[in-house]
């Protein structure tokens, strides 16, 4: 070769490294400065949802849920991400095409056209498969959704669904979701496998027809033209066949999701009313001629502006402090859930706690005030947040007070201490409104409402009402229909319900509250705590996660198959480039034999190469796609059985596990976990397999046609493992960073949307937003992490591979004698196709390692510790319980193994047929005894029920027998019928027979679909005192022996709690019941009553021999009712005992009004034939 032409060459080379490098920076920092864009959208989109969820009006939250708003969040915001990155190539995508037409025209003229239209005719294809595949996603999610949904209601009320032994009714549920979300999932997927295979073989096809049209129109093929070719296809087959069509998806996926955003962000707000003190300092509160569908909850949120009047109007002067009836608390510490943003000041804090009787809860807390109450204030019972909202209130110092039935969570004892201290002394100033069931605390009001049928009946002082000789008790009572019904968006408004609520108004000389007017200031306490970090799992994972992963898809055998099935396909791959430049290289050699004798070309055995060619392009095309679709069905199946085991292992999960957990890293496991397993790690395994083969294919090759190349492949080798191992062990830690971060941002999301009332009474909305902002600058800190680490990465990555093309570009030159045109032509053509591959395939096996992780917590929740069995081996006889006897025997109960003893050394006999009241403090065992009996956690010692030890025998043989009506009434989504027989064992007749019992049928018969209505998440159409009916209806399907009471009557007015007293006496007299009770008056008349002290059963007797001794716990719980009630109670308890113990005694009628004070006894007794 002459110098000239050589040195030629070397220029040639010279530039085409500096071009490799140039190329290999500026695409990332385009990629860089893209993703940063795409951040900035995505928190600024998060920052508005989270506006906009505080703003929502009720309307709207009927319309929305928050799973869906968690989703928006979790799933929606995301597609910004990606949408920025590929948005570009719409229109450099078409431009680039159009150039590199233009260069293979100046080199193999028309040819080139064919292979341009192959190109063409795949972008349609592509582009319909991405259509298809976005409209399947949209099916799919809804899915998700619902899944996620019914996954949500599952963990929250998993107490309720173990004591029913319902796990199966909800396994079912959760299976059939799943299988239908799967379904549409695997279609999708062979979508993606198809479009996988497509980009795979689609630079062979285009250069297969090229070079077919070339030679059959007479040209005869050299090396030169074919390597020219082969890289400039390879140059713009990436963006005509990858990125332009991702972004085409992408936009469409992001458009999809803005919409869902924006009809999200177009929802109802709440009007926004300004509660300006008025100019004279007056504070008051003014509601004339209103009208809304009400029930006495309704009245409180039409004062806090929640519930807009359809005419009338409702003015309010002055700072609005609001207590829900239903307990709200956040993640923090308990003192941080008082303060709620003000300031702490020691003596006012000291004051409040006392007020509302928390001193002795925060003695027995481990840190006080410091304890942190998780997601759902998980250490606490249900009257000590009760307690907590109150004291909340109170610590705002605000001008009016809202209070809606704060007292009924707590026991008589604690809620006289409230009433007196709290509400009339420190509150004394204040207007404050009360809705109260309670009627002995009428007296003090110094004004008295009361509602029925959402109209006002009356209104006037105590003694007003006295004189006109109401009588509350018969007032509230009159009609027998149902109490409470809040009307559901699009339900016929029901009017004709009564609502015996009495709501207690007072408006007191106001002097100007504490702080004068002085604006506000609001000192955030530091950011809450939640109850143990998630366990990040450090380090590398592990061989086994993969073998795991992979055995739970497919058969050994099958995975075996895949292995060789690949090895095929990568193997044809790379023959069908290797036949062309052989068939160069033999036609150039035959040129140059011919060359001597005249310039006459010979033409080669045209069929033989063409033929080969084709079987070699074809074989490509067919390995590709049956490759593609075998790894999606494998790693599919693997995600279903993955999440099958998860589930099933959560169900069987110990309850403990469930307070420790808060409910978003579960739901998170659910979620996000899987929904990676589903989508997009299939996705990207495939693609790190196609890419790793392709990359190997690349480096034998340069290795086959120049041995020598191994010599600095081996440097090169080392750098690469070292700065992949360096690269690795950040990227993982920050990638968990980054999800770690992120739980904190859904939780906070979920417990505002839970305590939106009362974050609006008290004009926290800035203080949540600065919150959620806070978690989501965290949040975003670890993102920007990830995405300049990976960018550091593959720049250097890059750096590599063009040292390798250096490497082959001027080795070629140096070895020029001894090599052939076709091999250098092949080895350079695909050292070129390294530059962007390598790094991805680099970046996909680091991406299919983290996202092994989610496999890896997956994989950890299949294997949690189980309770005992759900069946054993020894099964009761059917008809136990018989007699309902229980026998607890020196039980011991603790909820951890580490944790307090709850119960000490019980000892109790209850008689078949007994009804036992228990009593207690809050926080004194009472329901540990229940989770004790039900086996929520193993009890030591023993309990008998019927000569069956309950130890021995399986959980659900357990718990079907026992019927209990739970604290927090808890309702699912679904159908009513679903609600009360989730297994289909009863006919129409009974439920409706059971509905009639409990006076809901009417309520029932007026929805829409009537049994059949879907109820809204989670029940929140019914009221409270709906749902506890409910939970009755279910408890008298059921017809069990032994029916346990949870502090049932707990959010109820006295007639509901009346008919509750009623039924259970009627439906249920041949039963052993046990009442835990915080009102007195329910279970005064009970057979006996156990008196339980901090885990120790103190008293247990009758209650008319515990009130003869002065000194019982029992005697100073009834006197601290007050006077006539505890005179009343006394009455009723001699009475029942008289009957009892001496029937032959001829009995007086005993409905006993006591009118030692000229009042009439605010306690009605039924005569009762126990």
């Amino acid at each position: 070769m002459d110098s000239v032409a050589l040195n030629t060459a070397y220029a040639y080379a010279t530039v085409l490294t500096v071009c490799t490098l140039i190329l290999a920076i500026l695409h990332h920092l385009y990629f860089y400065h893209v993703q940063c864009a795409g951040m900035r959208l995505r928190i600024a989109m998060c920052h508005m949802i989270y506006r906009k969820a505080l703003r929502l009006s009720n309307m709207a939250m009927g319309k929305t849920t928050t799973g869906q708003i968690v989703n928006l969040l979790s799933n929606d915001v995301n597609k910004f991400d990606q949408v920025t990155v590929f948005l570009h190539f719409l229109w450099a995508g078409p431009l680039q095409a159009i150039a590199v037409t233009a260069l293979l025209w100046m080199e193999i003229g028309i040819s080139c056209l064919a292979g341009m239209a192959v190109l063409i005719i795949l972008l349609p294809f592509q582009s319909c498969f991405g259509k298809l595949f976005s409209s399947l996603r949209s099916k799919t999610a809804t899915f998700t959704d619902a899944r996620i949904r019914t996954m949500n209601e599952v963990i929250t009320g998993i107490r309720i669904i173990k004591m029913y032994a319902w796990e199966k009714s909800f396994s079912d549920l959760v299976t059939n979701l799943r299988k239908k979300e799967i379904s549409k999932i695997l279609r999708s997927s062979y979508l993606r496998g198809m479009n996988l295979a497509s980009f795979f073989s689609a630079s062979k096809i285009i250069v297969f027809v090229t070079f077919t049209t070339y030679v059959l129109l007479g040209n005869v093929i050299t090396a030169s033209r074919v390597f020219v070719a082969v890289t400039l296809y390879g140059a713009v087959r990436l963006t005509v066949t990858l990125f332009f069509p991702a972004a085409i998806e992408k936009v469409s996926e992001a458009i999809i999701s803005i919409r869902r955003i924006q009809n999200f962000l177009l929802l109802d707000e709440i009007s926004q009313r300004n509660r300006q003190p008025p100019s004279d300092g007056k504070k008051m509160v003014h509601v004339q001629d209103f009208t809304a569908f009400w029930d006495k909850s309704s009245l409180l949120s039409a004062v806090l502006g929640e519930l807009a009047p359809s005419h009338g109007l409702v003015s309010v002067h002055g700072r609005i402090a609001y207590v829900s009836q239903q307990p709200w608390v956040f993640s923090g510490t308990v003192r941080s859930n008082i303060l709620f943003g003000k300031k702490y000041e020691k003596e006012r804090y000291e004051k409040v706690i006392k007020a509302c009787a928390l001193k002795k809860d925060l003695q027995l807390l481990e840190d006080g005030d410091l304890t942190v109450i998780g997601d759902r204030g998980t250490t606490l019972s249900g009257g000590q947040k009760a307690r907590v909202n109150l004291a909340r209130a109170v610590y705002q110092d605000a001008d009016i007070y809202l209070l809606d039935d704060p007292l009924s969570a707590v026991d008589a004892e604690v809620s006289r201490h409230l009433f007196e201290l709290c509400i009339c002394q420190t509150l004394h100033e204040k207007i404050t409104i009360l809705v109260t069931h309670q009627l002995q605390y009428l007296k003090a009001a110094s004004q008295i409402l009361i509602l029925k049928d959402g109209k006002m009946v009356q209104k006037g002082t105590y003694t007003e009402f006295l004189k006109s000789g109401i009588d509350f008790g018969s007032l509230l009572k009159k009609d027998n229909e149902e109490s409470e019904q809040l009307p559901v968006p699009g339900t016929p408004t029901l009017r004709n319900r009564t609502f015996s609520e009495s709501s207690v108004w007072s408006q007191q000389s106001s002097r100007p509250s504490l702080k004068d007017g002085a604006v506000e200031t609001q000192d955030t306490e530091n950011v809450p705590v939640t109850l143990s970090d998630e366990n990040r799992s450090e380090g590398k994972v592990g061989f086994q996660a993969y073998k795991n992963y992979f055995r739970a898809g497919a058969h050994w055998i099958v995975i075996i198959f895949l292995i060789l099935l690949n090895t095929a396909a990568q193997v044809a791959y790379v023959l069908q480039d290797w036949w062309l430049s052989y068939w160069a290289n033999q036609q150039s050699t035959l040129n140059v034999t011919v060359n001597g004798g005249g310039n006459v070309t010979m033409k080669l055995d045209l069929n033989w190469y063409l033929g080969i060619y084709s079987g070699l392009t074809a074989a490509t095309v067919l390995f590709g796609i049956a490759r593609s679709l075998l790894v999606f069905y494998v790693l599919v199946n693997s995600s279903q059985t993955l999440h099958n085991k998860m589930f099933e292992s959560i169900l069987k999960a110990p309850v403990l596990f469930f307070d420790r957990n808060p409910i978003g890293r579960i739901l998170n496991r659910f979620s996000k976990d899987i929904g990676h397993l589903d989508d997009l790690l299939p996705l990207t395994v495939l693609d790190f397999i196609q890419t790793l083969l392709q990359v190997v294919g690349v480096v034998s090759v340069a290795v086959a046609v120049i041995p020598w190349i191994a010599i600095p492949l081996v440097p090169l080798g080392i750098v690469f493992i070292f700065l992949r191992r360096y690269f690795l062990e950040t990227s993982r830690d920050v990638k968990r960073l980054e999800s770690t971060t992120r739980s904190p941002v859904f939780s906070h999301l979920s417990s505002s949307l839970q305590g939106l009332w009362t974050i609006r009474a008290y004009k926290a909305e800035e203080r949540c937003q600065e919150l959620f902002d806070a978690h989501q600058d965290l949040h975003s800190e670890a993102w920007f992490l990830f995405l300049t680490t990976s960018r550091w990465f593959a720049v250097r990555l890059d750096a590599i591979c063009a040292m390798f093309v250096i490497v082959v570009a001027f080795g070629s030159l140096i070895l020029a004698k001894t090599l052939d045109a076709g091999q250098v032509g092949l080895a350079l053509s695909y050292a070129l196709t390294l530059m962007g591959m390598f790094q991805w395939c680099v970046r996909q096996s680091a991406e299919v390692e983290n996202m092994m992780i989610s496999v890896e917590r997956v994989i950890e929740y299949t294997d949690l510790e189980k309770e005992a069995p759900w069946e054993c081996q020894k099964r009761p006889p059917p008809t136990w319980p018989h007699e309902g006897v229980i026998i607890f025997d020196n039980v011991n109960f603790m909820y951890s193994l580490d944790g307090p003893l709850v119960l000490k050394h019980l000892t109790a006999l209850i008689k078949s047929r007994e009804k036992v009241g228990i009593v207690g403090r809050t926080g004194a065992g009472k329901s540990s005894l229940i989770s004790a009996l039900f086996r929520l956690s193993e009890p030591e010692g023993k309990i008998w029920i019927d000569k069956i030890l309950t130890t021995e025998i399986g959980l659900h043989d357990l718990r079907k027998k026992m019927s209990i009506i739970p604290q927090e009434p808890v309702l699912f989504t679904g159908t009513m019928r679903k609600n009360l027989d989730p297994f289909n064992e009863h006919t129409d007749e009974e439920l409706w027979n059971a509905l009639q019992e409990v006076q809901l049928k009417e309520t029932i018969e007026d929805l829409p679909g009537k049994m059949d209505t879907e109820l809204a998440e989670s029940g929140s159409n019914f009221s409270v005192g709906q749902r506890q009916l409910v939970c009755l209806a279910r408890a008298i399907l059921r017809k069990n022996q032994i029916l346990i009471i949870d502090e049932a009557t707990a959010n109820v007015d006295p007639r509901t709690d009346e008919l509750i007293q009623k039924k259970i006496r009627e439906k249920f007299a041949h039963c052993t019941v046990l009442t835990i009770a915080h009102r007195l008056n329910t279970i005064i008349d009970s057979d006996r009553i156990m008196v339980l002290d901090s885990g120790r059963l103190k008293e247990y007797d009758e209650p008319y021999v515990l009130l003869q001794n002065k000194e019982s716990l029992f005697y100073k719980m009834v006197q601290q009712l007050g006077k006539a009630e505890a005179a009343a109670l006394t009455e009723t308890a001699k009475q029942v005992y008289f009957k009892r113990n001496y029937p032959h005694i001829g009995h007086t009628d005993h409905m006993v009004t006591n009118t030692s004070n000229g009042q009439p006894s605010t306690l009605t007794i039924f005569e009762t034939a126990l």
